[in-house]
């Protein structure tokens, strides 16, 4: 099967595009063809090798996975034994991320307990670009956030993955949002339902002496301290990304602030596909519909990645495996 296969880290030049043996499923797993993927900063994070922590957890020298990609939708082609909730034939998607990656390839297998029925209303490639972004959103908003009507929400990061689906996640709350990120994603942002906008490269939104209720941030990069200025009384900063120095202040000086104030500052720790059944149910009711840079194709991915590590997107980069 083709593939696209990490031999080293370094930049995205260093991935092959290449063959790889065909996988065969144990008894707890199914064969998935897949019909499409997306990029995502795990993805970014893997390749390079960065942060450093990254290595301690996939490698020192050379990266133990060796075909990326953790979105991926697709067709079941063979079960195994002990499988009995799905069947050949079924339509899926999930994230890889705890089941050992190979999204960019023409198929992968995966245990039974990782995968969700595909909503029957959305394109696999419409599928592709949910699992890892929806859940974040879900789970950072919701789950640890604790979302309530009357609030003044910001999100930072507010025109890629994350953002344009936490957008649609909010409608069912009477919330004012406010989004963040570069001035080109701002008609996008409006077009979703944002109740304002700001180009980041021009407002400071820690800085501008507004406060919000809840904060949710796909990029940290400042002084833990500057997102505390940013929250109200009661108020909660939620991160799901950004640079490992900023994520880890986070983490250990969060604990503190939330001791001496009502603040609460958290890194969330993403559980994979939690959750994923219920974005199934909002996105057959028309509650959600993820926004779609691509579909490109597979040879692309490499610069796909880099376009990713650029912030150029808008939505989920998506990559069409095989023509549906």
């Amino acid at each position: 099967m083709k593939a696209i296969i990490l031999k080293e880290y370094g930049l995205p030049n260093v991935l092959e595009i290449g063959e790889a043996a065909k996988p065969i499923p144990n008894d707890k797993e199914v064969l998935v063809r897949i019909h499409s993927t997306s990029i995502n900063d795990w993805d970014w994070g893997l390749v390079r090798g960065k942060p450093f922590v990254i290595r301690l957890f996939f490698g020192l020298k050379k990266p133990k996975i060796t075909i990326p990609g953790v979105d991926i939708s697709g067709k079941i082609e063979a079960v195994g034994s002990d499988v009995s909730s799905f069947k050949i034939g079924d339509e899926i998607y999930c994230d890889l991320s705890e089941s050992g990656c190979g999204g960019f390839a023409e198929y992968v297998c995966v245990p039974e307990k990782t995968l969700s029925k595909k909503p029957p209303n959305i394109s696999f490639n419409e599928a592709s670009a949910l699992p890892h972004a929806a859940i974040l959103a879900l789970q950072g908003l919701v789950d640890m956030g604790k979302v309530k009507s009357g609030q003044h929400i910001l999100i930072n990061g507010a025109g890629g993955g994350v953002g344009t689906l936490a957008i649609q996640l909010l409608k069912s709350y009477e919330v004012k949002v406010t989004g963040v990120d570069s001035e080109e994603k701002l008609d996008l942002m409006t077009s979703l339902g944002y109740d304002s906008v700001m180009d980041y490269k021009k407002v400071d939104f820690t800085d501008n002496g507004e406060k919000y209720d809840l904060v949710l941030e796909t990029k940290s990069n400042r002084s833990v301290f500057k997102y505390a200025r940013s929250l109200k009384k009661n108020g909660r900063y939620i991160t799901v990304g950004g640079s490992l120095n900023r994520l880890l202040e986070i983490f250990l000086l969060g604990s503190l602030i939330s001791l001496f104030s009502s603040k609460k500052l958290s890194v969330l720790g993403l559980k994979p596909n939690k959750g994923l059944d219920h974005i199934s149910k909002l996105v057959e009711s028309g509650q959600i519909r993820p926004v779609i840079d691509g579909p490109y194709g597979f040879d692309e991915i490499p610069d796909l990645i880099q376009y990713f590590g650029e912030g150029k997107h808008s939505g989920k980069i998506v990559v069409e495996i095989e023509k549906c």
